[in-house]
This record gives structure tokens, sequence and C-alpha cells, in this order.
């Protein structure tokens, strides 16, 4: 089962490390990472994916607990949550099939951010299945190159995550 962990840390160099680390020691594949500022400076949030039991992420979240910048580990896999990714996608697009391209970006609303004689870059925003939907269609168009940010998620409602 895929878990989500939002790690709380002290903004500081080599956090990222340490707990990439845990994670390798431990011999699991961290399926993406994202890592950016909070509302309070000094203080990052790492959203991780990680495939493992209930048991073993248990285990990892308390060892995360004790690496001395980690300030709260949560698993929002077990709470009510909105999670989502940025997907840039470069196509070939030659003249004939920019209308069918137009159309399938309009469908997942997508945004078109670049246009080049012979490609097309898309931005789409959303869940994995999203990604994974609109990834499907543009492969008969020729996928030139893809890039994903990796899940970003916050609780649902009035719920935070926060340093207590």
């Amino acid at each position: 089962m895929k878990h989500i962990l939002a790690v709380l840390v002290e903004d500081k160099p080599g956090v990222l490390t340490r707990v990439a680390g845990l994670f390798s020691r431990r011999g699991f594949n961290i399926e993406n990472i994202a890592v950016g500022e909070t509302n309070n400076p000094g203080i990052s949030r790492m959203t991780i994916t990680v495939e493992g039991s209930e048991t073993i992420i248990e285990q990892v979240i308390k060892q995360l607990h004790k690496l001395v910048n980690v300030i709260k580990v949560s698993n929002l896999s077990e709470e009510p949550s909105v999670m989502r990714e940025l997907m840039l996608i470069k196509i070939t697009a030659e003249s004939g099939s920019r209308s069918d391209i137009q159309q399938i970006v309009e469908t997942f609303r997508g945004k078109v951010i670049d246009v080049s004689p012979e490609s097309m870059i898309i931005e789409v925003t959303g869940n994995e299945e999203k990604m994974e939907a609109i990834k499907l269609l543009f492969i008969d168009f020729g996928i030139k190159e893809i890039v994903r940010t990796g899940k970003v998620a916050l609780l649902r409602g009035t719920r935070i995550t926060s340093e207590s």
C-alpha cells in the first residue's frame, strides 16, 4: 500500500539527506518526494510517497521522529486529504494534430504552456489517475519528455499538519 507522509523539518542543510538516508538504510524506495517552505519561517515540509505495510510504515515514522531536525510526522494516507501533483509533458505536435491535442488538454483542464514548430508542452495538475490517463492519450502523438513533481497533500477541512 502507498503511504503519503507529511514531515515537518527544520529548514537546515543536510536534513533532506538524513531523511532520505533513513529510507535507504531500511531498504525502502521513496516513490516521490516534494519539499518546500511552509508558512512558518525556518520550517520546511516534505511530502514523501512510499510503499509498505502498516507495520513497516509505523517503524519508519518512529525512526523519522528520532532524527534531530524532524519536528512532526503525519501519515496523510490515514486521513481525509487532498492530494495533487504537477506534470509537464512535451509531445510531438505537428500542425495537423494540434486541434486534437487542444481538445485533450481542455478535457483534462490542462494548459498549453509552450508551442514550437514541432512540439507542445502541456501542464496538468491532479491525482495520479488523471496523470496516467492523459499520458496514455498522448502516447499516440509521441511523448518526447515528461517531468512530474510528486504528490503534495493537505488535510481536508479545518485540520492542519502543525508543529504540535
